[in-house]
């Protein structure tokens, strides 16, 4: 099950396991209408609509009792849901969709419910996170830096890491030519380098960094141009973030700078594998990242890649090997970084590419992530077998 109908790095992963799940796996999904559910019935699965949250777990006097009454109405539809179909095991795809795994009180089933976001220190966090762990049979965390933040909140918590996949086909660099793919961007194309940021406006992923090293990479006089693709996609009121101002924010930096020039906003793309393969360089300067799907995808494609050093990016990314980690929210160490690479040439920023493109086929392929999910749910179901 998922809590919201949009489509980010979660339902990418989950709808990654959908097209090729583990064995003895017959899946039904459980989402409110919007375009996750079409994509699910693209993959030609039963489906199931339910109302969908998009509430803090910040205490609030409206913003609280309306996400409660959200989670409640969820919990309902989805044990009826379990109850039908006679389900063995139901798969909360966020902590939102854990939350209502554990109003739902589903006993006679296995619960995994997947942490793909590090919570916030705080009386909230705990108790969301305990409630999770005294519920369900075993939480996947997508890294072990976001492994240790569950443990954190939760000591004794059943807790499993496994990474997200790429799909080896669709990010493959064999099938994109990449002089067409620049060919296609026009002006920005035609630059010396051309980086980008694949991910949604938000604040803690650090696009105002990339603005920022972008004004001091053109000072020293590279010709460089920065590609901005994703959206505000997240802006309801209860939104931890307010991305509409980040994105007005980030528009005012590019203005300042005087960089419209080399800045090109994409929004929400269905060619982001074309888009990526003309990068020399796949930026992630986030504050803090649990996992970072944009890496591998990048690294799939061949594109070397510079990282936040904070979260899980350290597990995916060899500092020198697949690109850099930096420390977020240094934007000076962030151009520092981007010389680095300018200086490598076309054959270093190509053996950076190969390698990553080797260590994504050996370690995060779909069919890998296929067997370690469904080793988790066999084991969740006999910790549920062993505990009833």
């Amino acid at each position: 099950m998922n809590h919201t109908a949009a489509i980010s790095g979660a339902e990418h992963s989950l709808l990654s396991l959908l097209a090729s799940p583990p064995e003895r796996v017959q899946p039904r999904v459980a989402s409110p209408a919007g375009p996750l559910a079409a994509a699910v019935e693209k993959l030609g699965l039963a489906q199931t609509t339910i109302a969908g949250t998009a509430g803090s777990l910040r205490l609030h006097p409206l913003h609280t009792p309306r996400a409660l009454a959200e989670l409640s109405a969820a919990a309902w539809r989805v044990r009826g849901i379990a109850r039908r179909e006679r389900a063995e095991l139901v798969h909360a795809n966020s902590i939102r969709a854990g939350i209502v795994l554990a109003l739902a009180r589903l006993s006679p089933v296995a619960t995994v419910v997947h942490v793909r976001d590090c919570l916030p220190p705080g009386a909230v966090s705990r108790a969301t996170m305990r409630l999770i762990a005294a519920s369900a049979s075993t939480i996947v965390a997508n890294s072990r830096y976001t492994a240790d933040s569950v443990q954190a909140l939760a000591p004794g918590a059943a807790v499993e890491v496994v990474h997200n996949a790429v799909d080896l086909a669709r990010w493959d660099p064999a099938r994109i030519d990449r002089v067409e793919a620049r060919a296609r961007l026009g002006a920005a194309g035609r630059r010396e380098l051309l980086l980008g940021v694949v991910a949604q406006l938000s604040p803690w992923k650090g696009q105002d960094t990339a603005i920022e090293a972008l004004r001091m990479l053109r000072d020293r006089g590279l010709d460089v141009h920065l590609l901005l693709i994703g959206s505000a996609k997240f802006t309801a009121r209860a939104t931890r973030f307010d991305n509409r101002a980040h994105l007005a924010r980030l528009q005012a930096l590019v203005a300042e700078a005087g960089l419209d020039e080399r800045v090109s906003w994409l929004g929400e793309r269905t060619d982001v594998p074309e888009l990526v393969r003309a990068l020399d360089a796949l930026l992630l300067p986030s504050w803090e990242e649990p996992f970072g799907r944009a890496l591998i995808e990048a690294m799939a494609l061949g594109v070397p890649v510079i990282a936040t050093a904070v979260g899980g990016p350290p597990e995916i990314v060899r500092d020198g090997c697949e690109g850099y980690l930096v420390p977020p929210r240094d934007a000076a160490g962030w151009a520092d970084a981007i010389v680095r690479l300018a200086e490598l040439g076309n054959d270093g920023r190509r053996a950076l590419g190969g390698a990553g493109r080797r260590r994504v086929e050996r370690e995060f392929s779909a069919e890998r992530y296929a067997t370690a999910i469904g080793a988790v749910y066999e084991r969740a179901l006999d910790r549920h077998r062993a505990a009833t």
